[in-house]
């Protein structure tokens, strides 16, 4: 079949690898328009862009999905699928034009976690398993009928960053599996009206300031929500020191037995600083005070003293 790809960030280009690597004809793909970034304002080019020219795809970049420039540009592909990884909604002129359809993989158990963040709210939420979904795309977000599911444990102390990239290569054998089984009119599609809506978890998008640790949550629940967020937006705090408060992102957690009821200092272990929550303190390895690059313990205590620092209110 002829394939267009659309995606944008690294999690897309690990998916559009592997077609590639399994000679599939891909014969377009479909990434963001170059963007100024940085402070010195440098074109940035997209993940996706970067390896499609690097491997010789054709490149196109609308800066509207309904441009009829674009829409005569794709038409003219004769394209029998669209596969779409992370990438902008897509308008029905679009995802109803190729004749085997449009696909989606999306990181969750559909309909689980519909939205921007499957990974990250997961994770926050503390579940033991998560997956992959591939289906097809329709009018509302995440909806379409589902052609596979695989699944994948997330363990006790995995960040989202680290799930992110296990579910990348989990995602890219499910697509291959997803266009073979469509070439071969071998998938049946399963409506999600067929599972329990009524318990549906949401995973909306997530904003710097919806990372703020309660400290007066359990440590689960602490922990939970720090690698949750990890690298990406990151969670934070504001520590005091000498009348002064900073801000400080933290990456790295695991959960202890040491009982931190009422305490407020930051106390410091051998090779981890210990936060206090509402009934435990947290293990942190791995942090990035205001103004500073991001750290590991050792790092940070060749310079600085964080048992000075105590935890805001």
């Amino acid at each position: 079949m002829r394939i267009v790809f659309m995606g944008t960030p690294d999690f897309a280009v690990t998916i559009l690898n592997k077609l590639v690597e399994e000679k599939m004809d891909v014969v377009a793909v479909v990434t963001a328009p170059d963007r100024p970034a940085g402070r010195g304002q440098k074109i940035n080019q997209s993940a996706v862009k970067m390896y499609a020219v690097e491997n010789g795809l054709p490149v196109l970049q609308p800066e509207k999905l309904k441009n009829e420039e674009f829409i005569s540009e794709l038409q003219a592909l004769n394209a029998d699928l669209f596969v779409v990884v992370a990438f902008r909604m897509l308008p029905e002129v679009v995802w109803a034009m190729p004749p085997k359809g449009t696909i989606n993989l999306h990181g969750s158990l559909l309909p689980q976690y519909r939205g921007a963040a499957p990974i990250n709210w997961a994770v926050m939420n503390g579940e033991k398993t998560t997956g992959v979904t591939s289906f097809f795309i329709e009018k509302e977000i995440d909806t379409g009928n589902i052609l596979l599911q695989k699944e994948m444990p997330i363990g006790e102390n995995m960040t989202a960053g680290e799930l992110h990239d296990k579910l990348a290569l989990l995602g890219a054998e499910t697509i291959v599996e997803t266009v073979r089984g469509i070439a071969s009119d071998s998938l049946t599609a399963t409506p999600q009206s067929n599972f329990d809506l009524t318990q549906i978890i949401h995973a909306p998008k997530i904003f710097k300031e919806d990372g703020r640790i309660n400290w007066k949550q359990p440590v689960q629940v602490v922990h939970d929500f720090i690698r949750g967020l990890s690298p990406y937006p990151a969670a934070w705090t504001s520590l005091t020191k000498d009348g002064k408060t900073y801000g400080c992102k933290i990456f790295q957690t695991e959960k202890t037995d040491l009982s931190s009821s009422d305490k407020t200092d930051i106390l410091l272990g051998k090779e981890y600083f210990l936060f206090p929550t509402e009934d435990f303190y947290l293990k942190v390895s791995s942090i990035q005070i205001e103004g500073k690059r991001r750290m590991s313990f050792k790092e940070f205590q060749a310079g600085n003293d964080l048992t000075s620092f105590k935890v805001a209110e």
